[in-house]
């Protein structure tokens, strides 16, 4: 829901000084001419424009454990670097099996599983640093603890170190992919503009907020893109929790 239009050229404009809710896109650390493009497919010019541009979805991953604690049944998020990655044939079938081992700083190892995804032969490797998640099985083949087609985030380059928290450890905002910025990138995006900008002024009149206990943008933008560890999951993923029905009535209101 809520996307917000974008100004035609807005991007052509020299950067304003400091950066504000107005300040093309592009200028935004991290995005740049290509990736502003690709921004724009999704109408999002401006800063202001990145910040309405909120989840889809969210996902729990406040249970991060070690390996050595999991339990087969449960959903957890594990953080542990590739040891070995590569396809699997089978001789009387066409299926093809992807798998990934990693190990954490616990010693555990977990084996990673996907079916028809060939693709991931080029994409993770053994040294990477990922974030996992899904739900725990024991693996009876094996005798691992596995995951069977977790979701997964690269999380290898010097910078994502310092970026690991907003993906892994607490309910993670899932955004429509624009281009080539994925999901993951959104969150390192909207994280640094909420932390260059101001959201001081309200558009809403304080009179109709009020009335309609509805909080003020300084609170909702942030908690629609970083819920707080008590949100519930259910209200977040129906849109019903107190700052996403705020930006949904803002946009309503000045329809």
């Amino acid at each position: 829901f809520l996307r917000r239009p974008g100004g035609c050229g807005a991007s052509a404009r020299p950067p304003p000084a400091p950066m504000d809710l107005h300040t093309p896109v592009m200028y935004l650390k991290g995005v740049g001419p290509a990736r502003s493009a690709m921004l724009e497919t999704k109408g999002v010019f401006t800063v202001e424009d990145l910040l309405y541009y909120v989840p889809f979805r969210y996902e729990d991953r406040a249970n991060t454990k070690p390996i050595s604690q999991l339990a087969p049944g449960e959903m957890a998020t594990v953080v542990a670097e590739i040891t070995s990655a590569h396809a699997v044939r089978f001789r009387r079938s066409a299926m093809r099996l992807f798998e990934a081992r990693a190990r954490d700083h616990s010693r555990g190892a977990l084996l990673c599983k996907w079916f028809r995804s060939d693709y991931l032969e080029g994409v993770l490797k053994p040294g990477m640093r990922v974030a996992f998640y899904g739900k725990i099985e024991y693996d009876s083949y094996s005798g691992e603890l596995s995951i069977l087609h977790p979701e997964y985030e690269i999380l290898s380059g010097p910078q994502d170190e310092g970026e690991a928290g907003l993906h892994t450890g607490r309910i993670v905002p899932i955004y429509e992919a624009a281009g080539r910025i994925s999901t993951r990138q959104f969150r390192v995006l909207v994280d640094r503009a909420l932390g260059e900008v101001r959201l001081d002024h309200d558009p809403l009149p304080e009179t109709v907020r009020v009335r309609l206990a509805l909080p003020p943008r300084a609170a909702a933008v942030p908690l629609a893109h970083f819920p707080a560890p008590d949100t519930d999951l259910r209200l977040l993923n129906s849109f019903r929790t107190p700052p996403q029905v705020r930006l949904i009535f803002e946009e309503f209101f000045y329809l």
